[in-house]
């Protein structure tokens, strides 16, 4: 082998290695990818919408690097999130990243009664907004049919749920999502900590959230230090398997922000 051929391959090696680099500290520190796995937050976020967190948003943890390997005891740069937040976090026992909506602060209470969402004792305003639809099909990569209130529908039919219009004490509003009488449309009254959050899907019958303790498969009340950003724009969606599939796009939620 030449000198000349070797001197290639080592900057190939080179360029390769400090372009890993920078992008494990911009992944680190600034922006993580993130997928929409499932359908626990319709119909904010869709399966197949993909964004980026704003990791400044809240500061840094050990879970803020892959692998939660970063040597941080705590949260260094620390921001409070607010009420109403689209948030990124780690599962505190399924190490999984979940993406849920930011409820209940420390030292609030938090109750769902008869489906409706009470905050420190005081119930949400709560609008209808009309139907979700979507076609009952396969979706993303797990290939599972969506849920419907007006089920039993045949593949290809029109799924419906129900969709009302919430706002929070704060004055922020999103949509949420009603499929049938569940076993967390009616709560305990559940007391924040201090130094934790409360969680919920918009979908909110089929979402593993703070309603549910991490022992029953639930999120809990979630210690602070698992929070790893802020989701604050859908960058591209795709309705289909694989992003691949361009006839599945979904332009028109390219570049939405996330309300």
């Amino acid at each position: 082998m030449s000198a000349k051929k070797s001197d290639g391959i080592v900057e190939t090696i080179k360029t390769i290695f400090w372009a890993l680099v920078i992008a494990g500290v911009f992944r680190t520190l600034f922006f993580q990818p993130f997928w929409i796995p499932s359908g626990s937050m319709k119909d904010t976020l869709l399966i197949g919408d993909f964004l980026f967190v704003n990791k400044m948003a809240y500061g840094y943890s050990r879970y803020s690097c892959p692998f939660a390997i970063c040597p941080i005891s705590g949260r260094i740069f620390a921001s409070e999130p607010e009420r109403g937040d689209v948030v990124v976090f780690r599962h505190p026992t399924s190490g999984s990243d979940y993406i849920k909506r930011l409820i209940g602060l420390p030292g609030d209470t938090i109750q769902m009664n008869a489906g409706v969402l009470q905050i420190n004792g005081e119930p949400v305003k709560l609008e209808p907004a009309g139907l979700f639809e979507e076609i009952k099909e396969p979706q993303g990569p797990e290939r599972r049919p969506p849920y419907c209130t007006n089920d039993p529908v045949g593949l290809g039919g029109v799924c419906e749920k129900e969709r009302f219009r919430e706002t929070l004490p704060n004055g922020v509003t999103h949509d949420v999502l009603n499929i049938r009488t569940s076993s967390v449309d009616d709560t305990p009254i559940f007391t924040v900590p201090e130094g934790h959050y409360f969680f919920m899907g918009d979908n909110r019958d089929n979402s593993q959230d703070s309603r549910v303790s991490v022992i029953g498969g639930g999120v809990g009340m979630l210690p602070a230090e698992y929070l790893i950003g802020r989701a604050d724009r859908i960058m591209f969606s795709s309705a289909g398997r694989s992003l691949f599939f361009f006839w599945t796009w979904r332009s028109d939620r390219f570049f939405k922000a996330i309300e």
